[in-house]
């Protein structure tokens, strides 16, 4: 039985900044560090990787978790895609007041594909990069029943 998603996984260059920009942006709270490299078969099973070394940090959003990993070996190679590539090209946060969301955001770093959000009605969406490139959507949802939906969900 799924009983929800539990994270969502962002390879990053720079792991002590990823963790900032997350937590200070986003409020979001560190629960979790560990590293692994060397002799280690449960961790190459699991992960498909042989060898593989890296740090992690575990964050708690406020209805699921960001896992965030750093990679010294193998060395990562860069595929970061564009929101109609096929895989995981981006997640959505959902938010209360995106515009003004958009604006704290910038200060932190965030940049956005425009000056401000799409309004469609009931929602508004934009779509924006952290510093390292990785598509964070902003999503708000205005319409009552679809917003409550959205809550009792967590």
């Amino acid at each position: 039985m799924i009983v929800g998603i539990h994270h969502v996984a962002i390879s990053v260059p720079d792991l002590a900044r990823a963790i900032e920009f997350y937590t200070e942006a986003f409020g979001f709270t560190t629960v979790q560090r560990s590293s692994f490299e060397g002799d280690q078969p449960l961790v190459d099973a699991a992960i498909g990787l042989p060898a593989a070394a890296a740090d992690m940090a575990m964050l708690r959003a406020p209805n699921a978790f960001i896992e965030l990993w750093q990679y010294r070996h193998p060395e990562p190679v860069d595929k970061r895609s564009r929101p109609c590539d096929l895989g995981y090209p981006h997640f959505a946060l959902q938010v209360d007041d995106i515009d003004s969301e958009v604006e704290r955001l910038k200060s932190h770093g965030m940049t956005f594909v425009g000056p401000k959000a799409v309004n469609f009605g009931s929602s508004s969406a934009l779509y924006g990069a952290d510093p390292f490139g990785n598509i964070i959507e902003l999503y708000d949802i205005r319409d009552a029943n679809t917003a409550q939906l959205a809550r009792n969900q967590e």
